[in-house]
């Protein structure tokens, strides 16, 4: 027993490659202040952002597979959660700029058949590749060999995509209407009501989470 025990490697101590990743991010800061404030803020803000996506394991991917696969819905709710404070957040801006008088800030795109076309693809797509474009960043800094196959043809297909917008925008987007319910039943209803939508879907998935794991306790 002892021979097996010394006979497994020790765990390399990846505390140096911390303290030296975190000089370099420094180092990286400093040159970008010096060039322009803003780029050090966006640089600090893609790495704190990073950190916390790989740290809470956020992915979109995950949200809407794991209920179906696993039964568990706590990354569904996390989305459903950051979509009510998007919702809070952006609404404030928004309304603000309405009591002022000014543009309401905000780019509303149509809606229509090319949103169906696009959301199937996206969803056979991250599905597939196992990750959303979130999930697929935080796996290839992980160093997960697949996602850096996924990260190539998500480029690709960017690509490609920005190459045929024109025609896209042509065909379906310029023919599609645009909703901005603010406008369509008033900026209380439309704030309240997506919030409250927001909050039956949440209590739905807890539910859904509680019943399936229920149901296969029982039986067992």
């Amino acid at each position: 027993m002892e021979a097996v025990k010394k006979s497994k490697k020790k765990k390399a101590n990846q505390f140096p490659y911390g303290i030296a990743l975190l000089v370099l991010i420094v180092i990286i800061g400093i040159i970008l202040s010096k060039q322009s404030p803003q780029l050090a803020v966006r640089w600090a803000f893609g790495i704190a952002f990073g950190f916390v996506l790989q740290k809470a394991r956020f992915c979109f991917t995950a949200s809407f597979r794991d209920p179906v696969l696993t039964g568990s819905t706590s990354l569904t709710r996390a989305v459903i959660v950051a979509l009510m404070i998007a919702t809070i957040g952006f609404a404030a801006i928004q309304y603000s700029a309405y009591l002022n008088g000014d543009t309401i800030p905000g780019n509303i795109s149509p809606v229509g058949i090319h949103t169906a076309i696009g959301a199937a693809m996206f969803g056979i797509g991250m599905v597939i590749a196992g990750g959303c474009a979130s999930g697929t960043l935080m796996r290839v800094g992980e160093g997960y060999m697949m996602q850096w196959l996924s990260l190539i043809f998500f480029i690709i297909g960017s690509l490609w995509g920005a190459k045929d917008f024109e025609w896209w925008t042509e065909t379906f987007i310029s023919k599609s209407p645009q909703v901005f319910l603010p406008d369509v039943f008033g900026w209380g209803i439309a704030f309240f009501g997506q919030l409250v939508l927001l909050g039956l879907i949440f209590i739905f998935v807890e539910w859904y989470e509680y019943k399936r794991f229920n149901t296969k306790n029982l039986s067992v």
